[in-house]
């Protein structure tokens, strides 16, 4: 078996059903297979799977288990000698797949490869780009990340020409790994729920001597936030956490500090300038983001629940 497409997914059934049939309609030239992983949906995905795509195998989560550990689920049954983690708002383009495993065949010293994401309109996505620092995560916490000279320095990427780019961190929506690397560097981290893993991931492969990569021409449409945009003020509060995460694990307590004083005083910001403005609406999305991310423990309704829990078994395979 060469590749192990594995698509987590919560309640974007229809989303999921147009990115399993992308696959089938655009399949690397080798020998595949496809793991879905559901995290509880409540709108019929896991049966939509089974009923229409028997070829897949189907893991059903009896609760929301994060975007880490359910991808760790299927990496661990999968056994691809490359694994593709892809989101379920994706459309797989022509030859995509092929082009990516045809890189890696090619570059002995890739550990990951990510290719450039294109928008519903075909524009393309800032889906890669440097490590975040405290300064850069600051100034985007500010939105100064779009501004010169902070997008210049520290800002996210798109391919501008060549057919391939080297990297630091790549958006997970499309991020193809070799497993001997997750052999050397480990799954990705379970400890965050959702967001960053990626990043994580991206840095423990670049510090363990590979590189990472992303293609300019084997483009991927990803139609971004369709599962996060459900509950935005619960997943902007998890956004803040997660990059918190990354910053105490690989630069210490005192820069997650400073980060997290960084955090709260834009979300604070936010919410008094919007107010302001009469935006009354964003202004309360702003106000349930403090609330979330200031609990001391996250009320993470629904999709942030049980991150604990025991997985069922397979469904089927």
């Amino acid at each position: 078996m060469e590749l192990s497409i594995i698509v987590v997914n919560w309640n974007t059934r229809e989303l999921l059903a147009q990115c399993l049939d992308s696959v089938y309609a655009n399949p690397p030239w080798c020998a595949f297979e496809v793991w879905v992983v559901d995290n509880a949906s409540s709108d019929g995905s896991a049966q939509m799977v089974r009923e229409r795509f028997p070829q897949v195998h189907l893991m059903a989560n009896s609760e929301n288990v994060g975007f880490a550990r359910a991808n760790n689920q299927a990496i661990a049954l999968s056994e691809g000698r490359f694994i593709l983690l892809l989101n379920s708002d994706t459309i797989v383009q022509p030859n995509a797949l092929s082009h990516m495993l045809a890189f890696m065949d090619a570059h002995a010293e890739a550990g990951i490869v990510g290719t450039q994401l294109l928008n519903a309109d075909g524009s393309p996505q800032w889906c890669f780009g440097p490590f975040p620092s405290l300064m850069s995560e600051s100034a985007r916490a500010f939105g100064l990340n779009t501004r010169w000279p902070f997008a210049a320095l520290w800002g996210a990427r798109r391919c501008a020409r060549g057919e391939y780019q080297a990297t630091d961190w790549l958006l997970g929506a499309a991020l193809m790994v070799r497993r001997a690397v997750l052999n050397d560097v480990g799954l990705l981290d379970a400890n965050y729920f959702m967001y960053s893993e990626e990043v994580d991931l991206a840095y423990r492969v670049k510090r363990a001597g590979w590189q990472n990569f992303v293609l300019c021409d084997a483009p991927i449409i990803h139609l971004g936030q369709q599962s996060t945009s459900q509950i935005p003020a619960a997943m902007k509060a998890e956004l803040f956490r997660s990059k918190l995460k990354y910053f105490r694990k690989f630069h210490g307590k005192t820069a997650a500090a400073l980060l997290r004083l960084a955090f709260t005083s834009s979300i604070r910001l936010k919410h008094w300038s919007y107010n302001l403005r009469g935006q009354r609406d964003v202004a309360r999305l702003w106000a349930a983001t403090w609330q979330e991310f200031s609990a001391s423990e996250p009320m993470r309704v629904n999709v942030l629940a049980a991150v604990n829990a025991e997985p069922r078994t397979p469904v089927n395979r």
